[in-house]
């Protein structure tokens, strides 16, 4: 699965993610047999940089199974030394061509973010990476502040990391921002 492209990869998120949002799940690879057939390998077909939040689970939100996406969960979908690393691992070794930052509505960290914070406490490494977004939005929407996470997030990736930089300047790899509607269940994809 890893070999595909970034735009089959893509193709998938989005049938998949119009599966949950129709409630046409597909309940795929989620069973023994997929499970002795990882064993020894992965090869999933796309990264997931996603917030922690307990209502986000990508998995369910684009309707895969097991060894399908290979899924990054930090509050507030920051790109951090250890994020950073995992993704680096995800390309270079199986072969991933495309990353999702993925966002969502009412995001608890980015109301943590322009909320009263406790700038003693370890959330102001979190917060020190959502200030841009909070910074540019230039108000107090936790949507919109949400989604430029996101977008900013995507192009620090690209400034911080060589080896993401250079697979996408050979166009071996591509990075989307995204946003998740809660009630709805469906992902917008910023491409």
């Amino acid at each position: 699965m890893g070999n595909i492209s970034w735009i089959e990869a893509l193709n998938r998120l989005q049938k998949g993610n119009e599966n949950f949002v129709k409630n046409k799940l597909e309940g795929k690879k989620q069973n023994l047999f997929t499970r002795e057939e990882l064993v020894y390998e992965q090869n999933p077909y796309a990264v997931i940089l996603g917030c922690s939040d307990s209502r986000v689970v990508p998995e369910f939100i684009f309707d895969t199974g097991l060894g399908e996406l290979f899924v990054i969960r930090v509050a507030g979908n920051i790109a951090n030394f250890s994020s950073i690393a995992s993704i680096e691992y995800a390309i270079t070794n199986l072969n991933v061509k495309l990353i999702i930052v993925l966002s969502h509505e009412n995001c608890g960290a980015i109301t943590a973010a322009i909320g009263d914070i406790d700038h003693k406490s370890n959330f102001k490494y979190l917060y020190n990476h959502i200030k841009p977004a909070i910074d540019f939005v230039g108000n107090k929407s936790v949507n919109e502040i949400a989604k430029k996470n996101a977008q900013l997030t995507r192009i620090n990736l690209i400034k911080v990391s060589k080896t993401i930089a250079s697979y996408i300047a050979n166009k071996n790899l591509k990075i989307i921002s995204a946003y998740y509607h809660l009630n709805s269940g469906k992902v917008d994809f910023d491409i």
